[in-house]
């Protein structure tokens, strides 16, 4: 590998600023033996030594608050979630060092069927965890994964997208200032091509991004015979039953679809409303829609930021130019704009959508909020349930026992029930992908750690046992 072509763009302006900046092969070659190298050591650690020194970082990212938000501001355009990304990683190293001792303590010993048997265990860490991590939330989804990997013992080596790749120098300052996690932490520039020969270099990984790419790493995994940890894509549906508090709802669903600009995989995408509550919700929703504003010309200007990925816009452009080919109509936003050089969608809301048209049935990953009617909770379910995507999904009712009836026979792996996209911030409920929107074990909860754990059994006979040929 040498220096590609990937060009660096700022999201606001249009401007390319400089090529990416990938490792050689002798270069990644030399820093993955540097890490296993110091992975023992690190392993060697009792867990509480290790939760100290995830504090320690803590610190040094409190300390670096400001330098990291204005490099993912820079990276992403947008103010308001950079501030939550840093916040959400202060408190993300604050949990895992709190819970990962006791999580990682060794069950008690027991007793086998077969009678003088003793079963004792223990988890043994990968050395090596590759984590290749997207563009929409570059700091918190690039340490999602290395954090609990570290808490288990593992060394890490990290690979955020092409497109985001200035809050690395400042994150990696925080790592040095750890002397602990500088041995067993690294992050790298690169491209498709540094994630591809990354996979090749580790024992385990987690990736986060498109189906296409997760298919990709998949087998890839397969081929080096490693485990692989993918959360891909998702086409959240929220469900709006009769009796349902609309006010609540149509904010919650608001904010759901347009934070960060709708670039974020448990975006709400898609809308079922029951007839009922259909006019008083889309008013409601719309109404509030036209009050959301572009962040531009400054970050803190508006709402809004800008769409982040170049190639991204052209994905949004081509799911509203096909809804509206189709009989969609606008009622407001409805198209990306040109501001200073960046790209920007408003938020857009679309009535007189079908599961005929892009915009209900891909990820579009844009502030898009199709809502369509639907008789009652059973057509709503149905139409919820007709996606390829299955990550995570909203219900808003008029109790909670209601919305409970519908949100059991979504095909989702979490629902969150009278808001929205809570899993963006209460990590602790485990979940699965359904579908295609992902593969292995939850990243949430306390099996995001014990996936970077494999079990070992000591089977213990302290009995005196006849010779079992010949007894």
């Amino acid at each position: 590998m040498t220096v590609g072509a990937y060009q660096v763009r700022d999201p606001r302006t249009g401007e390319i600023e400089r090529a990416l900046r990938p490792p050689t092969s002798a270069e990644l070659g030399d820093l993955v033996a540097r890490l296993r190298a110091a992975q023992p050591r690190w392993t060697a650690l009792t867990p509480e030594r290790r939760a100290t020194a995830l504090l320690t970082w803590r610190e040094e990212i409190d300390a670096a608050r400001d330098e990291l938000v204005a490099a993912l501001t820079a990276d992403t355009g947008r103010l308001t979630e950079s501030v939550m990304e840093v916040d959400a990683v202060s408190g993300m190293l604050e949990r895992w060092a709190a819970q990962a001792p006791a999580l990682l303590a060794p069950p008690p010993p027991r007793q086998a069927t077969i009678p003088g048997i003793e079963i004792r265990g223990d988890g043994v860490p990968y050395p090596l965890v590759g984590v290749i991590s997207p563009w929409n939330f570059p700091l918190l989804l690039g340490l999602i994964d290395a954090i609990p990997a570290l808490a288990a013992g593992c060394a890490v080596l990290i690979k955020p997208s092409e497109v985001t790749p200035r809050f690395i120098a400042p994150l990696m300052t925080t790592v040095a200032r750890v002397p602990e996690l500088a041995e067993v932490v690294a992050m790298v520039e690169g491209d498709g091509a540094t994630g591809a020969a990354i996979v090749n270099l580790v024992d385990a990984v987690a990736f986060t991004g498109s189906v296409p790419t997760g298919r990709t790493v998949a087998a890839a995994a397969a081929t080096a015979f490693i485990p692989a940890f993918l959360e891909l894509g998702g086409k959240d549906p929220a469900i709006v039953l009769a009796g349902a508090d609309l006010d609540r709802a149509s904010s919650s669903i608001l904010w759901g679809a347009t934070t960060n600009a709708g670039q974020s995989c448990l975006s709400i995408e898609r809308v079922y409303v029951e007839d009922s509550a259909y006019d008083e919700f889309l008013r409601m929703l719309v109404e509030k829609a036209e009050r959301l504003r572009p962040a531009y010309p400054e970050p803190g200007d508006g709402q809004i930021g800008p769409v982040i990925d170049l190639a991204q816009a052209v994905v949004i452009e081509r799911h509203l130019a096909d809804a509206l080919e189709k009989g969609a109509v606008v009622r407001c936003g409805g198209q990306v704009e040109r501001l200073g050089g960046g790209r920007w969608c408003r938020p857009t809301v679309l009535t007189d959508v079908d599961h005929d048209m892009l915009v209900m049935t891909e990820e579009t990953f844009g502030p898009i909020v199709p809502v369509m009617r639907v008789r009652d909770a059973d057509h709503a379910v149905e139409l919820a349930n007709d996606s390829a995507y299955g990550l995570s999904a909203a219900v808003f009712a008029a109790d909670t026992a209601t919305a409970m009836a519908a949100a059991d026979r979504l095909r989702v792996g979490a629902v969150s029930v009278n808001d929205s996209a809570l899993t963006a911030f209460v990590h602790e409920g485990e979940k699965n992908s359904f579908n295609a929107s992902g593969l292995g074990g939850s990243r949430m909860g306390p099996a995001s750690l014990s996936r970077f754990l494999r079990r070992r059994s000591y089977l213990i006979n302290e009995t005196t046992r006849p010779d079992p040929w010949w007894h």
